[in-house]
């Protein structure tokens, strides 16, 4: 059975799944207070993909550390299904720049490891379904193997998956292909719009890559130098299902050329 036969289908969520409004984070550090976002305003709809794009430490990080419960705003507030987020939600998977993955487990024991974490048992019917899931990032057959016996794209196929066990509404990515080889990350990345395609969720992409960016998402959100604000909000016109011949569309460089030159304008 594929990923998206394999669950109940959920009623389409009323407004957006995730809203900021008027958003300010400020860390306490040794050197003093650091402001990290300020007046940060945007909202998501259900089964919406938005990349996010902005120089380093603009508070991209921290956007979706918020979201996902790990911090609370130091101001404004920021709401996930029309409620203020007050800690971790089980409805939100996070897949991080490095997949963490645990070097004495095996992938599938990986995979499952939220459901041992959350409720202390696994059962087969867990293992059968992240085998499913295994398979629909392309590594069926490897349930069995351990983290060191796999490739680094490998590896962050397996943080995917296990981020996808519980049918998260929400996904949120950080970076999660930048320390990969360029052939790597471009075959993932057609590989998540695939994912997503078959089984859509409302999709928040941290990424250096403009490309990577404008390839994967509905809209992308620039970000200005710390303190990070929204300086854009671009909408991307590309016909989906996308794959390889979607980086060959005009429209696509296009889009690129305007992004790139609002992040080369602030260095």
């Amino acid at each position: 059975m594929g990923q998206a036969a394999a669950f109940a289908e959920r009623p389409r969520a009323l407004g957006p799944s995730i809203r900021f409004e008027n958003t300010g984070q400020v860390f306490q550090t040794d050197e003093g207070p650091l402001e990290a976002l300020r007046g940060v305003n945007f909202a998501m709809d259900h089964h919406e993909f938005v990349a996010v794009l902005g120089p380093s430490g603009c508070g991209k990080s921290t956007l979706l550390r918020i979201i996902a419960g790990l911090i609370a705003p130091t101001s404004g507030r920021v709401d996930v299904f029309g409620k203020p987020v007050t800690g971790p939600r089980d409805d939100i998977g996070i897949v991080f720049q490095a997949p963490t993955l645990l070097s004495w487990a095996s992938v599938e024991d990986n995979v499952v490891f939220p459901i041992r974490h959350k409720t202390g048992r696994v059962g087969e019917a867990d293992r059968a379904r992240a085998r499913d899931i295994l398979a629909s990032v392309g590594l069926e057959g490897f349930s069995k193997r351990m983290p060191d016996e796999l490739s680094g794209g490998m590896q962050q196929r397996v943080g995917i998956a296990r981020a996808l066990l519980m049918d998260p509404d929400i996904l949120l990515m950080d970076e999660p292909f930048s320390a990969l080889d360029a052939l790597t990350r471009e075959e993932l990345g057609f590989e998540l719009l695939k994912i997503w395609e078959a089984r859509p969720k409302t999709v928040l992409f941290i990424t250096h890559s403009i490309a990577e960016a404008v390839l994967l998402a509905d809209r992308v959100l620039v970000m200005s130098e710390r303190p990070g604000r929204i300086i854009e909000d671009l909408a991307i016109d590309l016909p989906r299902p996308r794959g390889i011949e979607t980086t060959t569309d005009n429209r696509m460089h296009d889009y690129a050329a305007h992004l790139r030159s609002l992040l080369v304008k602030r260095h």
